[in-house]
This record gives structure tokens, sequence and C-alpha cells, in this order.
């Protein structure tokens, strides 16, 4: 047995709504080869994320870490912000 921590997932996208107190939705993208007509199309999800300094704003680009369930939707938590967005 290792004592090696377990791959956590990182995903990476754009705070798209500051859903409540130390919480954002983040949209993030993927790029996909369709089945049938071989062409590479999006794919859009969205997740829960947790700011536990309320650090972030609408706009900016986020990656988040897998963690340990923190509530129904809620499994990720902020790791570092990539980039500033301009918030509309």
């Amino acid at each position: 047995m290792s004592n090696a921590q377990p791959h956590k997932r990182v995903i990476a996208g754009r705070v798209v709504t500051k859903t409540g107190d130390k919480s954002v939705t983040v949209l993030v993208e993927r790029r996909v080869m369709h089945l049938k007509y071989r062409k590479i199309v999006k794919r859009f999800k969205r997740y829960i994320v947790h700011d536990e300094n309320n650090s972030v704003k609408v706009g900016d680009v986020i990656e988040a870490i897998e963690c340990k369930p923190l509530s129904k939707r809620k499994a990720f938590t902020l790791h570092r912000v990539v980039s500033v967005g301009v918030e509309l």
C-alpha cells in the first residue's frame, strides 16, 4: 500500500454566477468529436465550486480541484484564479 494521495480531478472554467455565500457556478467547456459527422463540437457543463474567501468574481477563469462532497451538488473547491475577467 502506498501513502500517495489519490488522483483528484482538476477542472478549469469561467465563473458565470455567484450562487450564494462561498459558492460560485463555473461553466466548463470541452471539445469532442461528433460520432456521426466527425466534426469538433463543444460540450458544456456547470459545476458548483466552493470559494472559502468569496474572492472570485463573475467573468474570472479559475481552476477547481475535487474534494469530498460539501453539499448535494458541490464537490469542488477553488484551487487558483487563472485570469481575472471583466464583470458585466
